[in-house]
């Protein structure tokens, strides 16, 4: 039988009026029956739904149970950014996978579609969202970023965090936890990590918390072969350190010629990892000239013992800077005759370029030098190409002259034809015991005196730098 609310309120009411129909006395003498005791009853567990997908691509709530210390933004327009570029991507992870993954806020979103055409034959995934932070960027990177097996991952990301009153501290903190999960999805995954760039205490980030930031990130790397620095901030910093204006005009994010210096910057490193110039660089010296460097190997090149002099130089140094370079000793000749790379990778052949890649340490003084020496006159040529802010150096049978990244690292920052992060020629003439040099057909102010005899070297110290078309054309 199935009653209503109405039956059971009806069955209550004559169920009161029976009771008082009954004598008193009959009630009272009426024991009760004892009730039997009701089985204890264990509610079954109740299982909260499960998130839709919808749910799992916003922003969380609350920050319980996120990883980080550092601000996430809640404000209206970024999350229904953060929820309409990640809805975007879900659907994009079967395509994307592979990828070389940007990753960061709105300098990295400010790429759009252009990444493929910047970088052309490079499979690339933008994943960066506008107002980003660093914590906001680790919760999402599993799918964002994880998901997709990235090839690289190129990170920028900091300055949204300085706006939200986060010490640089909180920010190395969270960017420790970002390259730790990096490095456990692929410990052999490259990972370029960028200085966060310059801007302005009237942009809520003072000049000063952005060093501090970029200090301990370099600090937070250091040692790891498997994260590469690129100096984002000396690219486009004033000697001020608030951005160049013409580059970066609202003080924050860089315009159209501002993306062309930052892909520069960059494309240095991609050959380097075999994501372009893939083809090997075929080159046949000018008559008179012979070829010091093969293209192919180390042949003809390797390590020599490090002389007294840069010993003691190391030495104090180091003795006396906590930031001094690390600067191995090599006790003995070691040549690389057939080898692609010196043992721990600083110097590689790679499709006709001598590469001396970035060092872990961030500086390191290091030398490859001929095996052969040199006792007469000469003319060297050379090209080479700087990452941003790079150091290194051309030996000639002993002394150095300076091969950097001149527009940033000096020391001739008056050039007028010397291109950054573009493949520069430079011609050495020794003659008389004396060195003096053009680049790209321009004079160096310097002169330099030189012994006797001796090899020729390039040299590693800070960022990346790349030398072809090694020869040489010596006097009868």
């Amino acid at each position: 039988m199935r009653f209503d609310w109405f039956d059971l309120r009806g069955a209550v009411a004559a169920a009161c009026l029976l009771i008082s129909s009954v004598p008193a006395a009959a009630q009272v003498a009426a024991p009760a029956a004892p009730q039997p005791t009701p089985p204890t009853v264990t509610p079954a567990p109740v299982t909260p739904p499960a998130p839709s997908a919808a749910d799992r691509l916003a922003i969380p709530a609350t920050d319980d149970g996120l990883p980080g210390t550092g601000p996430i933004r809640r404000m209206e327009w970024f999350q229904n950014l953060w929820k309409q570029r990640r809805t975007l991507w879900s659907t994009q992870v079967q395509r994307d996978q592979g990828a070389v993954v940007f990753l960061g806020d709105s300098i990295t979103q400010g790429w759009g579609l252009g990444l493929g055409a910047v970088f052309p034959g490079v499979k690339v995934a933008n994943r960066g969202i506008s107002g980003d932070t660093t914590r906001g960027v680790l919760i999402r990177l599993k799918e964002d970023v994880l998901d997709l097996n990235p090839r690289a991952v190129v990170i920028l990301i900091g300055t949204n965090d300085l706006e939200e009153k986060a010490t640089p501290e909180t920010i190395d903190s969270d960017f420790r936890l970002l390259i730790a999960a990096l490095k456990a999805h692929n410990p052999k995954m490259p990972i370029i990590a960028c200085l966060v760039m310059p801007s302005s205490v009237t942009m809520r980030r003072p000049v000063e918390e952005i060093k501090r930031i970029n200090t301990l990130r370099l600090a937070s790397i250091k040692g790891d072969p498997q994260v590469i620095p690129l100096d984002t901030w000396t690219l486009f910093a004033e000697k001020s350190g608030e951005p160049i204006l013409s580059e970066f005009p609202d003080i924050l994010h860089p315009n159209d010629y501002g993306y062309i210096k930052f892909a520069a910057g960059l494309r240095p490193i991609f050959a380097t990892l075999g994501f372009t110039e893939t083809e090997p660089d075929y080159f046949t010296p000018e008559p008179g000239f012979e070829s010091l460097f093969n293209g192919k190997d180390l042949t003809g090149w390797g390590l020599r013992p490090t002389t007294a002099a840069d010993r003691e130089s190391a030495k104090r140094w180091q003795a006396s800077d906590p930031n001094a370079a690390a600067w191995p000793v090599v006790d003995q000749t070691l040549p690389f005759g057939g080898k692609t790379s010196s043992p721990d990778g600083r110097f590689q052949a790679i499709n006709g370029r001598l590469v001396v890649t970035t060092p872990p340490e961030a500086r390191r003084i290091q030398q490859l030098w001929t095996t052969r020496e040199f006792p007469k006159d000469f003319v060297l040529k050379l090209e080479f190409r700087a990452t941003p802010n790079a150091d290194s150096g051309v030996y000639l049978r002993g002394p150095q002259l300076q091969c950097r990244d001149y527009a940033l690292a000096g020391p001739f920052t008056t050039l007028t034809k010397y291109k950054p992060q573009d493949w520069n020629e430079m011609v050495v003439t020794v003659q008389n015991g004396l060195a003096t040099a053009t680049v790209n057909g321009e004079k160096l102010d310097v002169e330099l005196k030189v012994p006797a005899t001796g090899p020729i070297g390039v040299e590693g110290d800070r960022g990346q730098m790349e030398y072809r078309r090694i020869r040489i054309k010596t006097a009868k």
